[in-house]
């Protein structure tokens, strides 16, 4: 398979997913677990999708890998500054265990898909079937939150199982993503500035749902301008090459994922395109991604989300 058509296949595998695994962060179920546990509520909303309260969010998803240290958490993460996740996973273990927000994060994230989806949508048992084939030559190696997935048990319902292993899948990318970028010598704070540009948003709009200071943000502009990737009207050739290959490098990491689905991949697409369609429908899920964030940026105080850079 040629890089154009595995590139292709990789990002529309990870597009459809995204509603569907993503959800979890956004899901009224899972705030209301979380709320229980003594978490605060949902502290705003974007195009009317509610969003996570911070600590929930750091402390739940970083539950999958144990009850580590935030130092551990912010690392995994990778695009979130440290300063903003470390007390808040410290604060999130003052209020419960890893086990008990983990199991809230499933069986919220699986109520809100029933309640959105129904207990069998139309396809469920092929879709499992052919998520099961893509991520069974996945390997754990340089990828914590895949890895911590992978030892988790896997949720007794149809749909809970297809969340669990598209969330694998979603995870696997993001660690990925996050080997690429490192690799290619960008940092955390630099990265957000890139992707927000590749993505057509300005500098510093949605990156800074990652809690990155002003202070921190002018040293990897003029980092960024010092290497000729960007100038003040935003990438140079040099620097969307650079973005491009990091998001080719990725992809390039689903090979085994792609290759296992082969010409059953677009059964897999034509199935699950429209629940995702419907969990965005429901307000399940963001309607345009990082661009619903950029728009609230500006009333965030804490990060809200978990698309990866």
């Amino acid at each position: 398979m040629d890089s154009a058509t595995l590139s292709a296949l990789a990002r529309k595998l990870g597009s459809v997913l995204e509603p569907l695994t993503g959800q979890v962060y956004f899901s009224p179920e899972c705030h209301a677990n979380y709320v229980a546990l003594g978490f605060d509520p949902s502290p705003a909303e974007a195009n009317g999708v509610a969003l996570p309260d911070g600590p929930a969010y750091f402390t739940s998803r970083g539950s999958v890998m144990g009850q580590v240290p935030g130092e551990v958490v912010a690392a995994a993460f990778a695009v979130f500054n440290p300063e903003a996740v470390i007390p808040s996973v410290t604060l999130g273990w003052s209020r419960t265990d890893a086990a008990t927000i983990c199991a809230a994060r499933d069986t919220g994230a699986i109520a809100q898909l029933v309640r959105l989806l129904g207990e069998a949508p139309a396809g469920i048992e092929r879709v499992n079937e052919l998520l099961s084939k893509a991520i069974a030559p996945l390997r754990p190696e340089g990828r914590p939150l895949y890895a911590g997935l992978r030892s988790l048990p896997m949720p007794d319902s149809a749909v809970g199982a297809m969340w669990r292993m598209g969330d694998m899948l979603r995870e696997y990318r993001g660690d990925s993503h996050t080997a690429a970028w490192i690799s290619a010598g960008v940092n955390a704070t630099e990265i957000g500035l890139l992707s927000e540009m590749y993505w057509g948003l300005p500098m510093r709009s949605y990156s800074r749902t990652r809690a990155w200071s002003n202070a921190q943000f002018d040293a990897s502009v003029q980092s960024l301008k010092s290497r000729g990737l960007v100038t003040d009207e935003g990438f140079t050739p040099a620097g969307r090459a650079l973005r491009e290959s990091i998001e080719t490098a990725t992809d390039s990491q689903m090979s085994g994922a792609i290759a296992a689905l082969g010409d059953d991949i677009e059964e897999l697409f034509n199935i699950v395109e429209p629940w995702g369609a419907s969990v965005r429908a429901g307000f399940g899920y963001l309607s345009s991604g990082p661009h619903d964030l950029a728009d609230q940026a500006s009333r965030l105080s804490s990060p809200r989300t978990t698309e990866s850079a």
